[in-house]
């Protein structure tokens, strides 16, 4: 079958056939959770930064990307398009925007991602209930109940002034020694 064709159609038919299983394969791994970086490092040093979305120009799934682009391109207009330069240019232009597509949906989803750790500094400013009265200068603990991304966190809290009773409500000025919070009375 592939003996007949013309020779720049045979190597379209012999760079699409491959790449499409390696991107079928690829795919089915993705959706399955299994990923280059759970062993197998297949990807080059390019990285392209655009902001805080690190890219991979020069990755096995780019040139997966590339390559299925580039050879479809060429399957699909070998017919239509008589001049083979012309012909071998849309495809390496084709190739090329699936590579540009793919850069874009991943920087979309990577959008999507979200910290949602806890960290005591981010409670620095906010408003809290004391839950367990506070002790006069520095004299002991007690807790305060502070809400930080939707989620209330009972946190051991002291003050610089006078004993700040259960239920007042008070402002978070520093965090001393890395997890005790100075609050003051509003």
């Amino acid at each position: 079958m592939f003996e007949n064709l013309d020779p720049l159609l045979r190597i379209f038919w012999f760079v699409a056939i491959p790449t499409s299983l390696i991107f079928l394969i690829q795919t089915i791994m993705t959706f399955a959770g299994v990923d280059a970086t759970d062993g197998l490092e297949a990807d080059f040093d390019g990285e392209l930064s655009h902001g805080e979305t690190p890219f991979q120009l020069f990755s096995l799934r780019n040139l997966i990307n590339f390559l299925l682009g580039f050879s479809w391109t060429g399957v699909s207009f070998f017919n239509t398009i008589e001049n083979k330069p012309l012909l071998i240019g849309l495809s390496v232009l084709i190739g090329s925007a699936f590579v540009y597509v793919f850069f874009l949906i991943i920087r979309q989803i990577q959008k999507l991602a979200e910290d949602n750790s806890f960290k005591l500094d981010s409670t620095v400013n906010k408003t809290a209930e004391v839950y367990l009265t506070i002790p006069e200068r520095k004299s002991g603990k007690g807790k305060v109940m502070v809400s930080v991304k939707g989620t209330f966190h009972e946190l051991d809290a002291m003050t610089e002034y006078e004993k700040i009773p259960s239920h007042a409500m008070v402002r978070i000025v520093k965090v001393l020694n890395g997890n005790i919070l100075l609050v003051e009375t509003l």
